[in-house]
């Protein structure tokens, strides 16, 4: 009876009917007790399986090789290795059975290197292994370090006269597959006399696992010209090789078998069918595929919304996650986690708290995984304090946790914040990837935080993210916007590999330091190695915007579409505008926006009011700014501009007024500071600045330059001291980019480099008075402004006061 019970899987009655031997006072033998802890194993029972390991322990079956045997599976299945332990090491003399059952143990644990170690213990008590030992032990070689333990074994496998077994061939391919080595695995695989479904199948893994998903198709083919009929498994492979290569076509070939071979019905097939649709970019498919399953399960609801979610149908993935609720289909964790990318890529704040009230009420309120996306989906959306709430309450933060947090901070303007965070992640031992130093170099760009940007630098090269090409590209931006174009230069150079993001970086870099023939050397070069895009043409541009080069910038804007297949976009025509703006062909740059099939946006219009000022045209200032506040009636921007041409023209009555009517509109423009580090601190300077605690001796210091200045001949400009007394009663020499010149000229040693950082346009009367200081003092300023960067060496200007 219990035989048949098992024949059946029918292992609640079998433990039923044992109840019923016990009541009746009959001894169970050996067989018995095989029986029932089979059933123990089926139903996972261990404590059911302890109290019959008692009873055994009481009869004289405790020493039968199969009930031990049975025991030792029992408790490893059920989760209690120790106890299984115990069971093989109280065991006067087990058998190959007992050592292969005590392996597989092990490797369902995943204790895979016990498993191995004791295989080799096997081979020392002399006990030869059998085609399930070699099956089992070779299960454990699961990973690139077990590569050399698993060569041991196929050693001990032709030793032993195993290795044109089908089974344990097939176990030799998974095994060099999972490690790694897909020649070993193509070896055996080529030698095996005979191949079943599982060896194709395995060698299909092995391709597609190390992205040669045409070969895994391939062989998929040749397999069916070898008659062996796919299983579940095959499918499941090649639909992922498919979907590894976007082999569109050939997946339809294969949905086609499926179908022929009555798997369509199978849920992790079909949920395979909709990954494949969904990554060759064919969400229709996918969707056809999902609406025909018969029964629709977890996974298959997951491919579905993550199909969505990776064809940027974000929208769609969100409803298909609410009609899973109303179908109350249990969602899992990832689930949850394409759920949350969702919102995080849409800003749905409130479907995120909701999907988040959710998960509080599941059993993965505290997974890992999950926790991360929280985190992420908050730091997108802007809510950083519910983001940092769910990062202080997950029980241990990893890289992707870390990583949110910090780009969380980033988006708000919140940097300072940013560094924190990275370094605490550093104390934390979290090593960084290429995603979190990408963000962290960005934020030290911004603020020009050349200390911190390069203990990045280190920390790349310790981890070994140097040959990254997006943080090489950001190692690039950093030193640039931290004036040090020298050592941007190095990193570019030191590159084996050069992308286009490299390449627009370097670009870049020399255009805000107005190296424009450098820029249009590097342009050349780069036109031969790799195709130019939309953003390379924009740096261009602006290149040769900050150093004045109208006709090759012209030349390039004229070439980008017939020569090179780049469509203008507004940000090329903005890019015009400012480049002939700047060398005063103020009606072509008007005429041109006129001219644009784009619609005219605000920062176009304002790149030429700013040419206005330059060049003093008053009327078509006017017409500009009407334009500019047509559009945007608030921009303070606009104004300050407007009240600018009117002071570089002299017109200051018209200025007052406009000043007056910014201020009565209660629109204020950003107030200018500057910045300079030394020793490792930053300092910060604002106009007429008093807080500084070296105040008295930085005043000191602007009185000796100013009677040096004079003395060579410099003289203020009149326009901008008007200005000055009007918004405010300080000159220019109150200003705080020369505050913090005169503090870096008494706080760093004569003769050294100073890096000044400002977040306004320099203004011209500073520009000016920056040239006389670097001769008297004979000092290098690097000065970086909100445009670009100035070199000023023994009285002249690398922008050749062209910016």
């Amino acid at each position: 009876m219990l035989t048949r019970f098992m024949k059946f899987g029918q292992h609640r009655q079998v433990l039923e009917r044992w109840e019923e031997m016990q009541k009746e006072d009959i001894y169970p033998d050996s067989f018995t007790y095989v029986q029932v802890l089979k059933a123990c194993t089926g139903l996972l029972e261990l404590e059911i399986g302890r109290r019959i390991h008692r009873d055994v322990m009481e009869s004289g079956s405790k020493s039968d090789i199969f009930v031990c045997n049975s025991l030792i599976d029992m408790y490893s299945k059920c989760g209690s290795l120790e106890d299984a332990c115990k069971v093989f090491k109280n065991m006067p003399i087990p058998d190959v059975v007992c050592w292969s059952t005590m392996i597989m143990g092990y490797v369902k644990c995943g204790q895979g290197s016990k498993a191995l170690q004791l295989f080799f213990q096997m081979q020392r008590e002399d006990v030869q292994p059998d085609i399930i030992t070699f099956v089992n032990v070779l299960s454990a070689c699961t990973s690139s370090a077990a590569l050399e333990e698993g060569r041991h074994i196929h050693a001990h496998v032709i030793r032993y006269g195993f290795e044109y077994d089908i089974f344990v061939g097939s176990c030799l391919v998974d095994m060099y597959n999972k490690c790694g080595s897909i020649e070993d695995a193509i070896e055996v695989f080529q030698t095996m006399s005979t191949r079943n479904v599982v060896s194709w199948s395995s060698m299909i893994v092995g391709y597609t696992d190390c992205n040669q998903g045409e070969k895994a198709v391939s062989l998929f083919s040749q397999m069916q010209l070898e008659r062996v009929n796919p299983d579940r498994v095959t499918f499941m492979a090649v639909l992922n090789a498919c979907a590894s290569t976007e082999a569109l076509e050939e997946g339809r070939c294969v949905h086609a078998q499926v179908i022929e071979k009555r798997y369509v019905s199978d849920v992790f097939v079909g949920s395979s069918l909709i990954d494949m649709y969904s990554k060759c970019g064919s969400l229709e498919d996918a969707t056809q595929v999902f609406h025909s399953m018969p029964d629709c399960n977890t996974v298959s609801w997951n491919a579905m919304i993550g199909a969505c979610v990776k064809n940027s149908q974000e929208e769609k993935a969100l409803v298909l996650f609410q009609q899973m609720q109303r179908e109350k289909v249990e969602s899992d964790n990832t689930t949850y986690v394409y759920v949350l990318n969702a919102c995080a890529r849409l800003l749905e704040l409130d479907f995120g708290t909701y999907t988040h009230m959710l998960i509080s009420r599941s059993k993965y309120k505290s997974d890992f995984f999950v926790g991360s996306c929280l985190c992420e989906m908050y730091a997108h959306c802007g809510s950083i304090v519910d983001a940092c709430r769910v990062f202080n309450n997950m029980p241990t933060q990893d890289l992707v946790s870390w990583s949110a947090i910090l780009l969380g901070h980033s988006k708000l303007g919140e940097e300072k914040s940013a560094l924190k965070l990275f370094k605490l992640m550093q104390q934390a031992g979290v090593a960084g990837d290429a995603v979190t130093f990408v963000s962290v170099l960005h934020v030290c760009a911004s603020l020009a935080a050349i200390k911190e940007g390069r203990y990045v630098h280190l920390k790349v090269i310790q981890y070994g993210c140097e040959s990254d090409v997006l943080v090489a590209s950001s190692l690039i931006e950093m030193y640039s916007k931290c004036g040090r174009i020298d050592e941007a230069e190095r990193v570019f150079n030191s590159m084996p590999i050069l992308t286009l993001t490299a390449w627009n970086a370097m670009l870049d870099g020399y255009g805000i330091h107005g190296l424009g023939k450098q820029a249009l050397r590097l342009c050349d070069e780069m036109g031969k190695q790799v195709q130019m895009d939309s953003a390379t043409f924009v740096t261009l541009l602006s290149a040769c915007s900050h150093t004045g080069f109208v006709d090759e910038g012209h030349c390039y804007f004229e070439l980008m579409s017939p020569v090179f297949d780049v469509a203008t976009t507004v940000g090329h025509y903005s890019c015009m505008v400012d480049l002939l703006g700047r060398g005063g062909y103020l009606d072509e740059a008007e005429d041109m926006i006129n001219r644009m099939a784009h619609q005219p946006e605000i920062p176009i219009w304002m790149a030429l009011l700013g040419a206005c000022r330059v060049h003093g045209n008053v009327e078509m200032g006017e017409r500009i700014a009407l334009q500019v506040l047509e559009l945007d009636p608030h921009n303070a921007s606009c104004y300050v501009l407007l009240s600018n041409v009117y002071a570089a023209a002299g017109n200051w009555e018209s200025r007052i007024k406009v000043q007056k009517l910014r201020k009565e509109r209660h629109l204020h423009k950003e107030a200018g500071c500057t910045w300079i580090e030394v020793n490792g601190e930053v300092h910060r300077f604002f106009v007429a600045d008093t807080e500084h605690p070296r105040i008295i001796e930085i005043q000191e210091e602007l009185r000796k330059l100013s009677l040096q200045m004079k003395k060579a001949g410099y003289v203020p400009d009149k326009r901008f001291e008007i200005r000055d007394r009007e918004e405010g009663g300080h000159s220019s020499c109150q200003h705080s980019e020369r505050l913090a010149i005169a503090f870096g000229l008494i706080s760093t040693p004569s003769g050294s480099q100073l890096h000044i950082f400002k977040n306004l346009r320099v203004c011209e009367d500073c520009h000016t008075a920056s040239k006389y200081i670097s001769r008297i003092a004979g000092r290098s300023l690097v000065v970086r402004d909100a445009n670009r960067f100035h070199h000023f060496v023994d009285g002249i200007c690398s922008c050749g006061d062209y910016w």
